[in-house]
């Protein structure tokens, strides 16, 4: 290496920039004069044909590129349709448990007055916990609760927009006029208003504003109330408590912690402004857990979620602060992926077998895991004609694969409907912590919840109830359980029986404890004790045959509809359980993904096939190249040295003809990288040494 490019290193170990750029020159190519205009372009395209492509390049087509384009429109097009339906059970549930809240918020802002309030300002605290998303919508819909019937509207302030007291008095004077007239509509109030012109954030533009209106509420909502200063909220409230005789104020303030930790922080002064009343809104997970068991249990459900990809969601939700809103947002994420990379999602669209491209994609469907074990089957049942039919008739398998699709999907359904009625008697069996159903979900996606000790003991519990609980329960199970359970049948029995014994105590079966007596016997100066039956009477032994009926149906229901989705032909098609496209979304590893492609970049891209065995090549890019350099070095880092090995990487593959200044420029190019991934740093006790930042895992 020449002095001169030493001295230039050594020039960018001193620079204190993070990045530098580097440019190489390349001449333009010979064959045309300088002032020559480059030739015109023909368009090949029309705008139609963009269009066309556009909407094409949503869902691109798989099977190695052997997927027809209607396959590929009918797979966007059902992935569309079906999560249309499934945001519109969504935001129902959103709004269904935002009703309560919203009815008890808009009735307190319409009775609630000054005078009510003995001169104070009405306020409501709202505290919203962990499902922070929950007070926007609150908001918005108690907005236009309050615009439809004219009596005024919702102000929304947040702790950013109040830096001071005149910018937060300009910003709600602003958000008040534009809630109902617009921008144009405020500039316009600004403009036109008849006398001296009056400074942004001057109360008085909001009192003329109210005036013409004829607005009767005002409600001004503080979202984030906890992170505004303490002095400034003062301030607010007691400029706002002046105006009240003009302005009719209502405050609301969001909580997330608790009305004693917000109070205690406040000045005296400030808290003796206010007087009102504490709402509560429901937590982010009991809406999750809705959410969920609506996406799943749906009678006319046509893709489920698997285990690892529940387990996943459900983690993500309990250990993290999520809202309802990112949970859908996730949801829809594993939609999205089953319709956008597995080519038998065409097959929930219903197809006309005709529209199929059949080739590569029964090949696809010969190479799934539930086809061998259907194969299998098939051959232990004594049916090897229908596997020779599979195997060399396309036009059989596509109709066995539909056919299996809805099959599938029924007993899907049958699966969470039977946990549904597990939910259901646990309610009335468990008395330690209410199992949710999304935990029964999980457990019945693996296949283990029919054998679990869990069932055993509610059927054991069931048993034992007396006939007021067991009617109880019989009441809460669903009313789309199939006809030949006998449910409706048992029930009525039930209900005559208990008729007949009306007046005495309630009806209890023989595995009741309370129909189990003691017996005393004395054997040789002993005394044993032993349990025995008590007699039982009648009505308690007709009872105890109900009660046996429906253990009897229940458990044989049970044995029937919780089987292992793995175990189903075409499950492949209607479930989607593939954890890492979400596990790498919503948990991200860039650093490791980063490290990986520099310490082995032939992960990503292709190497030639005559490429050395040498962990270190010139073929590599500079980056990774320098990269795997920086890792052999020690804390601090020779910049001569680093450069000799970078060049020596270079040589020992092209030998003499190598180009030092062109190497001398990739290798300041990936030091630049290097710096702007924050690995390495100019150090301050040598300047012709840089110290490492980072150690590959850590």
């Amino acid at each position: 290496m020449d002095p001169d490019g030493l001295d230039d290193a050594l020039d960018l170990s001193r620079d204190r920039s993070q990045n530098q750029g580097v440019y190489i020159y390349q001449p333009a190519k010979p064959g045309k004069t300088p002032g020559e205009r480059p030739s015109k372009r023909r368009k090949v395209s029309s705008t139609d044909n963009r269009g066309k492509q556009s909407i094409a390049q949503c869902f691109v087509p798989l099977l190695n590129g052997g997927e027809s384009a209607e396959c590929v429109q009918l797979r966007h097009d059902t992935y569309k349709k079906l999560w249309v339906e499934q945001e519109y059970k969504i935001q129902a549930i959103l709004e269904d448990v935002d009703a309560g809240v919203l009815n008890d918020v808009l009735s307190f802002v319409r009775e609630n007055s000054p005078e009510t309030c003995n001169g104070c300002i009405p306020t409501g605290l709202v505290t919203v916990g962990s499902n922070v998303s929950s007070l926007s919508r609150l908001l918005s819909r108690l907005n236009d609760q309050l615009t439809t019937c004219g009596q005024g509207g919702v102000v929304v302030l947040e702790s950013g927009d109040a830096p001071n007291l005149k910018t937060s008095l300009k910003n709600i004077i602003r958000a008040a006029i534009t809630n109902t007239e617009g921008n144009d509509g405020y500039q316009k109030f600004l403009t036109d208003r008849a006398g001296p012109r009056l400074l942004g954030y001057d109360l008085d533009l909001l009192n003329d504003y109210v005036q013409r209106k004829g607005t009767k509420k005002l409600v001004l909502a503080l979202k984030d109330s906890e992170a505004f200063d303490p002095g400034l909220l003062m301030d607010l409230l007691s400029l706002l408590k002046s105006w009240l005789d003009r302005i009719p104020f209502t405050v609301l303030l969001g909580i997330s912690t608790s009305v004693e930790l917000f109070e205690g922080r406040l000045p005296r002064a400030c808290v003796s402004l206010l007087q009102g009343k504490h709402f509560e809104v429901q937590e982010a997970g009991n809406c999750v857990d809705r959410i969920y068991e609506t996406l799943q249990t749906s009678p006319h459900g046509k893709l489920w979620l698997g285990r690892n990809i529940t387990s996943t969601l459900l983690e993500k939700t309990s250990d993290y602060f999520q809202t309802p809103e990112a949970f859908s947002r996730m949801v829809k994420y594993g939609y999205m992926s089953h319709f956008f990379a597995n080519p038998l999602a065409v097959l929930l669209g219903s197809p006309a077998p005709a529209t199929i491209s059949r080739g590569r994609l029964c090949e696809a469907i010969r190479n799934l895991p539930s086809f061998r074990m259907f194969c299998e089957d098939l051959v232990e049942a004594g049916s090897p004609d229908d596997v020779r039919n599979l195997l060399e008739s396309d036009e059989y398998l596509v109709q066995e694969a539909l056919s299996n699709v809805s099959a599938g999907q029924q007993r899907m359904q049958q699966i969470f409907q039977a946990v549904l009625v597990i939910h259901a008697c646990l309610q009335h069996t468990q008395t330690a912590k209410k199992t949710s159903v999304s935990d029964l979900s999980v457990r019945a996606l693996s296949g283990e919840l029919n054998d679990s000790q869990m069932v055993e003991d509610m059927l054991a519990t069931v048993r034992a109830l007396d006939s007021e609980k067991l009617g109880l329960l019989l009441e809460s199970l669903p009313k789309t359980l199939p006809a030949d359970l006998g449910i409706g049948e048992i029930q009525t029995d039930l209900k005559t029986l208990v008729g007949t014994n009306a007046g005495y105590a309630p009806l209890r079966s023989e595995y009741n404890i309370n129909s189990s007596v003691v017996k005393t016997t004395v054997v040789q100066q002993r005394v044993l004790l032993s349990k025995g039956k008590a007699n039982l009477s009648e009505q308690d032994i007709e009872y105890t045959r109900i009660i046996d009926r429906l253990f009897g149906a229940l458990h044989e229901y049970f044995t029937e509809s919780l089987i292992e989705p793995q175990d189903l032909f075409m499950h492949e098609a209607f479930l989607f359980d593939l954890r890492n496209p979400l596990k790498e979304n919503f948990t991200p590893r860039p650093r490791f993904a980063l490290e990986r492609a520099l310490a082995n970049p032939f992960d990503y891209l292709i190497s030639s096939t005559d490429a050395s065995g040498a962990r270190i090549s010139a073929r590599q890019p500079p980056t990774a190249i320098l990269y795997q350099l920086y890792l052999e070095s020690g804390a601090m880092v020779n910049v001569h040295d680093l450069w000799q090995a970078f060049h020596a990487v270079f040589e020992s593959d092209q030998g003499n003809q190598c180009d030092d200044r062109m190497i001398m420029s990739l290798f300041y190019g990936a030091l630049s990288d290097l710096k702007s991934f924050g690995m390495v740093k100019n150090s301050r006790k040598k300047t012709d040494h840089l110290a490492k930042s980072s150690w590959m895992g850590l």
